[in-house]
């Protein structure tokens, strides 16, 4: 961490405690996704270790009917986390300086340079890349080990909101820069383990061949959501897949050697004859799995990466208070709820995305990009759930890939990522900022995952200029 980053957060948590110290009531506004829901979470559990009033909110999106209804709440404090770029103007002349905001999207000079008082907690400031070395979750993590050591136990947190952000970047799936030091803090105090594995979740809880058929980490045409082509694919590599006691084994237990086994073999499978799309696949399927050390063996949340699924399926449906107790430490009627709901929310995604791929119209590809058309199909709500999990497909290998629905506000929603192998420099934040904010819409982002909201009626001309858009330099930004 460089040290003008230690120094702003010194300033920023000076601000936090003389509120907290005077007794106010802090009312935390949160992104309703699983980064936004850690964030949130952290926050929290630093101010109720402080005996603070507070309150958690999470919200779908930053706007003004949010502001003003935050200026009629009468708070005496506000605490945004994960929201908030672009607002600060507006937070001003509302709020005055009762507000602070801890997030990790990319912001204007303008807004930086503005923020004489020290309001806006974000990494750009410090010259550090929100979009791969830290999350909400992380800054926040920052704020609460800042205000007291002892918080130092919320970097497993931290963990799961980078990953639930999609910053395991790295080689086989590793962190880089904060989110790496977060990760080591979290390995010394024995919170989190990071080992190479295969890739899937339900590698402790669940037999192998629903593990496979249930991730929502990969999507490979035949496999995923079917258990008996699964469970025939395992078996015929040869692989036990029942103890002498009868049991389901599960992944975790594998030897090295069928590791291997099971991945060659669903390499083999998506890849048929294309044999460098099988060393794409053998690639991507290992990787760093991150075990929580303190949760149970059988639990959900023992793995990082269901973790996060978790915690945005409950934001996504709108029980995104069920997923802040859990990270605030409920394991009986929340954790129970969010089982619940994590297993509808798959449900629905498994309904939404074998619809898309057996009505084929909905698919405008030309090899370097691909449209998809979800409308009547899609939830507003799943919409970032989608597209991820179609970026995984090999079907759709090294696409810049578009997914849109029709909200129930009359507005199309759109939800961007880099697909498996795409080689594209293009900033996906940057170019959906720019495109939607021209049709009076708004957007951004990251570099390999991004949103927006556009007007209906301008849906053709924002399509158009997407395509205008994604090879132009000035938009470009590596990714490697």
């Amino acid at each position: 961490m460089n040290d003008t980053l230690t120094d702003a957060l010194k300033h920023f948590c000076e601000k936090l405690r003389t509120s907290v110290e005077g007794g106010n009531e802090v009312a935390i506004i949160t992104h309703l996704d699983a980064d936004g829901i850690s964030a949130g979470s952290i926050m929290a559990t630093a101010f109720r270790r402080m005996s603070a009033r507070y309150s958690v909110r999470a919200v779908s999106e930053m706007n003004s009917t949010l502001v003003e209804n935050m200026k009629a709440d009468g708070r005496d404090f506000y605490v945004i986390t994960d929201l908030g770029g672009g607002w600060a103007s507006n937070l001003r002349k509302t709020l005055d300086d009762k507000w602070a905001i801890i997030d990790h999207h990319e912001i204007s000079e303008e807004e930086i340079l503005t923020d004489d008082r020290g309001q806006i907690l974000n990494p750009w400031k410090y010259g550090i890349d929100g979009g791969r070395e830290v999350s909400a979750g992380g800054m926040a993590y920052l704020v609460a080990s800042a205000l007291d050591l002892k918080n130092r136990d919320l970097s497993a947190m931290a963990v799961i909101s980078a990953i639930a952000d999609r910053q395991d970047q790295g080689d086989k799936r590793s962190f880089s820069g904060l989110n790496a030091e977060i990760l080591k803090t979290a390995q010394s105090l024995g919170l989190v383990s990071a080992d190479l594995d295969i890739i899937v979740t339900g590698r402790e809880t669940r037999p192998p061949h629903e593990a496979l058929a249930f991730t929502l980490l990969h999507y490979i045409e035949g496999l995923t959501w079917n258990r008996e082509a699964c469970y025939l694919l395992l078996k015929n590599a040869g692989i036990k897949l029942k103890d002498k006691d009868g049991r389901w084994r599960v992944l975790a237990e594998f030897s090295e050697e069928e590791k291997r086994a099971v991945v060659e073999a669903v390499a083999k499978f998506a890849g048929g004859s294309d044999m460098k799309l099988s060393e794409i696949l053998v690639d991507d399927l290992i990787g760093y799995v991150y075990t929580l050390a303190r949760e149970d063996r059988r639990s959900l949340l023992r793995d990082a990466r269901e973790f996060s699924t978790m915690l945005n399926a409950c934001g996504r449906t709108g029980r995104a208070g069920i997923g802040i107790a859990i990270c605030m430490g409920d394991r009986n009627t929340a954790l129970t709820a969010g089982e619940e709901i994590v297993s509808r929310y798959k449900m629905t995604l498994r309904n939404s995305i074998s619809t898309i791929f057996s009505e084929k119209w909905r698919l405008a590809d030309n090899g370097m990009t691909t449209f998809v058309n979800g409308d009547g199909i899609l939830e507003e709500a799943m919409l970032g759930a989608a597209s991820s999990l179609l970026s995984t497909s090999p079907s759709l290998r090294g696409r810049l890939l578009f997914v849109r629905t029709l909200a129930k506000d009359g507005t199309y929603k759109f939800s961007s990522r880099k697909c498996l192998d795409c080689k594209s420099e293009a900033d996906l934040g940057m170019i959906m900022r720019q495109c939607s904010n021209a049709l009076n819409g708004i957007g951004g982002g990251h570099s390999a995952a991004a949103g927006c909201s556009i007007p209906s009626s301008v849906l053709e001309a924002f399509i158009a200029g997407i395509k205008a858009e994604i090879n132009d330099p000035k938009f470009a930004r590596a990714t490697s």
